[in-house]
Formats: C-alpha cells, structure tokens, sequence
C-alpha cells in the first residue's frame, strides 16, 4: 500500500485530503483511482489506512478506515554526523531512518570538506530524503533534521545525553561490544560520527569533556558512511532486546 504524509495540523476526523506534492504524487504519479487503499502518517507516529474517495489535480480525498499510533522510542537516537563530502550525507540520512534514528545533527567540523554556504539547500534536500526514507520503510516518525552548525559552537550549548558515544580511533577507547557489556544503553542516545580526516585532538577533548565516550568499531578503519551505518545498526540491534 502507497504511504503518504500529511502533519498533524491538517488532520481531520473520518478525512483526510492531501494537496501540494503529495497530492501530485499520488494522482500524476502512483496514478491512483477512486477506491484504492492508501496509508497516511503524520510524522509524530500516528498513522491511517484510507479509501482513497476522490482524485483531482491537486487533491486527494481519503477516507480513514482504520488509525493507529506507534509510540514514541523510549530510547531516542540522535545521529550527530560531521558532514562528509560528496553525496554521502543523503546516504547516511537515508539509511538512518530505515535504522529508526529520531533526530539527525549535521555537524561543521575542522576538517569538513563542505562549504557552508551551500547547507542551506542541501539541507531541504536531506529534509525530503528523510521524508521518502520513512514512506518506504513504514516509519511513522519522522526524524528531526537539524541546522548544520560549527562543532565547537554545537557541543558547547549540547544538552547531555544519558547515552553519549563517539566513534573515536583513541588508543583508549572500548570496542563497542566490551562498552555494552559493561553499560548497556539507557535513556536518550547521542551517537557522534566524525569527517573524513577525523576529529582533530581538540575536538575531541571538547568531546570527552561533554560527556561523550569513546568508542571502537574494531580494528578495520570504516569510511565515514560505513561507521554511521554501523554504529546505528547495533544500536537499533541492542534497543529491539532492551
């Protein structure tokens, strides 16, 4: 069944209509008629299963057959991702939100290759990654992307996680697996990802002394895509068995 957003403002009881893209979406593109089925969500974890009642040029009427509401995680997940370069953002934006992360901070580090003159737009473009990431892969709450900001100015205003970990090539790091055998994962969890390059060493001490532990991926050096991944993956791994 075809997956459609629409916020929570726009709701209605026993209607829905969808304008604007996706509308268009759904009429020019699905090509969808009078009486197909359609699932509707709102981004905050409410979601409807709906007889599509009539098609126009810029509006979809659906009727609600059914309505549910997936609770929020207990365990929240904010991805803090220095920026790497290329596309590789929108990869790792993408499959954040199949790994059912909550919140994504795009980060400016020393090292980051990206201007930041051009975050702006590519910021509404991961916005709409986000948003067809969740359509495909039945997510019902869609992830808060935040404004990219400079590292040193973010960790210094950051609210402390109760879970703060950092992917971090420090001789003095635990490997991931050793960490959650010691301290398994509780409350809101920041996983913070570092550039190409890595983090220099005084970015990491502002890190350490934020609160953020650091942690290893084993011996192998990932790419910054590849560590993202990773690390949400066990994450999610460790949250589905909490």
């Amino acid at each position: 069944m075809n997956r459609y957003y629409l916020p929570s403002d726009q709701w209605e009881a026993g209607v829905l209509r969808l304008t604007g893209d996706e509308a268009k979406h759904c009429a020019r593109v699905m090509r969808a008629r009078e009486g197909d089925g359609a699932e509707i969500f709102d981004g905050a974890g409410r979601s409807a299963v709906c007889e599509i009642e009539a098609v126009s040029r810029d509006q979809v009427t659906c009727r609600i057959l059914e309505e549910s509401n997936s609770p929020a995680p207990a365990m929240p997940v904010t991805l803090c991702q220095s920026i790497p370069k290329g596309g590789n953002m929108e990869l790792i934006i993408q499959k954040g939100v199949e790994l059912g992360v909550n919140a994504i901070q795009p980060l400016i580090t020393a090292r980051t290759v990206a201007r930041p003159e051009s975050l702006g737009k590519k910021r509404d473009k991961w916005q709409r990654i986000a948003l067809e990431a969740c359509k495909q892969c039945g997510q019902n709450h869609l992830p808060e992307l935040a404004e990219p900001r400079p590292f040193s100015s973010w960790i210094n205003d950051l609210e402390p996680f109760e879970t703060a970990l950092i992917a971090a090539l420090d001789p003095a790091s635990l490997h991931f697996k050793e960490y959650l055998n010691r301290q398994p994962l509780s409350g809101s969890i920041g996983l913070l990802i570092g550039p190409e390059g890595d983090f220099t060493p005084e970015e990491y001490q502002q890190a350490y002394r934020s609160g953020f532990q650091p942690i290893s991926f084993g011996s192998i050096v990932m790419r910054v895509e590849t560590a993202s991944i990773y690390g949400l993956s066990v994450i999610q791994h460790e949250r589905s068995f909490t």
